[in-house]
Formats: C-alpha cells, structure tokens, sequence
C-alpha cells in the first residue's frame, strides 16, 4: 500500500490517469495531472529537495564515544537484504544499507566492548533471517560475535517489541540503536515504548549540495533519497498511532 503513495509508483499512477482523462476528452484535468507527475518527480530528484526532505529527521547528533561507558548492548537494526550473496558465497547477504550499519556497530563494539543484538526477519519468508545474515557477515568480515539474534521482525515496530523480549529476560534495559540518521527519529521512540533507556547512535548524515548549478540538476541519487525521506516521513505518521 505505501508504494502508492511513493515515488515512482505514485507518479505513474498519476501519469497513466492523465492519459486515461486524455482519452476521454477531459484535456485540461488530463494536461494537469500528467504535468504534475513529471514537475513532482523532477523536483525531487533536485539536490536542494532531497536534503531539505532528508536532514529534518536527522534529530539526533553523532554519537559521543563517552556515553558508551553507560549502556549495556549495541542493539544493529537491519536494513534490508540482496536476494543475491555471490560475492560471499552466500545465497542471500545484507543490504548496503545494513552493512553500513554493521561496520559502524563493529567500529562500536571495537572501543567499547558491549555485546551486540543485531535484529531482523524473513519479510517474505526467506530461508534466513536478516539477522542470521547480519550476524554471519559481523563474524566473517570483523571478527565479532553477536550475542542476541532477534529473528522474528517485519517491520521496525516489531524490532522493538521482540528486541526489548529478548533484553529485558537478561535483565538488560539501557541500549545504544544504530541505524541511519533519518531511520532513528521514528525508531527510538517505539523502543523508548517497550521500556527501554535508548541512546542513539545515528549513521551517514544527508551532506548539503554544493554551491553553483549543480544543485539544480535533477539525478536519480537524489530521487531516491527523497524517496527514501518520504517512506520516513510517512513512517512517523503511521507510527504516531503507537504512542
């Protein structure tokens, strides 16, 4: 459903609807919806559009390596698989997305010790979890082992609710969330919601574009992020009904 609502999907949809009203003879809604399409789609991939989209859900600053020495577990949520691991051998492995995360953790775990859960399940009920997967490449790549596997989860409310089962049954209640700067405006507070004393460690920060015209030239990079920060941004609306 939330495809829908995003680029290009939503775009096309509105594109094809315009052609439909052409075809029936109603030019002028027709001329309307098929140029909104395209200026909608052209404006977010701009580099001014996708960072003002993006760097409001950035809330939470960098991660002071002082406040490590009071938690108790760096807690990694997935982002995602690739449907092919050829380059490990593997079946399926982790997203770019979640082996970004998965290095900052072990960058994490490297200066400070603390066990890790990584969390994540079969959204299509693949043969491995995502977990299994992030856990597997956090040994074969640095050496560490995870803890905690949290494999049941969907969706980022469920990485919550099952993580928070899991720590709290070890008495653990104080956790450092990794995940991607725009991703923990709306995840931290469903694991605050579980009962859990959450410090964010966000990752990858949108950069602001350069000065001159190239922020004025439209690129698929910039498409995706802003698509990304709608999927965010339509995340926290649907997540506001939690609290």
């Amino acid at each position: 459903m939330k495809y829908l609502l995003l680029p290009p999907l939503f775009n096309i949809l509105l594109l094809l609807a315009g052609l439909l009203l052409f075809w029936l003879q109603k030019r002028k809604l027709a001329l309307l919806l098929i140029s909104s399409s395209t200026l909608i789609l052209l404006a977010l991939s701009l580099p001014l559009v996708s960072h003002a989209l993006m760097r409001p859900l950035e809330v939470y600053p960098p991660l002071n390596a002082d406040q490590l020495h009071q938690q108790q577990v760096l807690v990694v949520l997935g982002g995602g698989r690739e449907y092919s691991g050829a380059e490990y051998g593997w079946d399926d492995a982790p997203s770019e997305a979640t082996i970004s995360r998965l290095n900052y953790a072990a960058y994490l775990h490297s200066i400070s010790g603390l066990p890790l859960l990584v969390t994540g399940g079969r959204v299509h009920d693949e043969a491995e979890s995502e977990a299994e997967l992030m856990a597997r490449l956090l040994q074969s790549s640095f050496g560490i082992h995870a803890t905690w596997l949290e494999e049941q989860s969907r969706t980022t409310h469920e990485n919550a609710l099952f993580s928070a089962e899991i720590l709290k049954q070890q008495g653990i209640n104080e956790v450092v969330l990794i995940s991607h700067a725009w991703h923990l405006a709306r995840a931290v507070p469903i694991f605050e919601a579980q009962g859990l004393q959450v410090t964010p460690a966000p990752l990858q920060f949108s950069s602001p574009p350069t000065h001159g015209l190239i922020r004025w030239i439209p690129r698929t990079y910039h498409l995706n992020k802003s698509t990304q920060a709608l999927h965010e941004w339509l995340g926290r609306m649907v997540y506001s009904f939690y609290k």
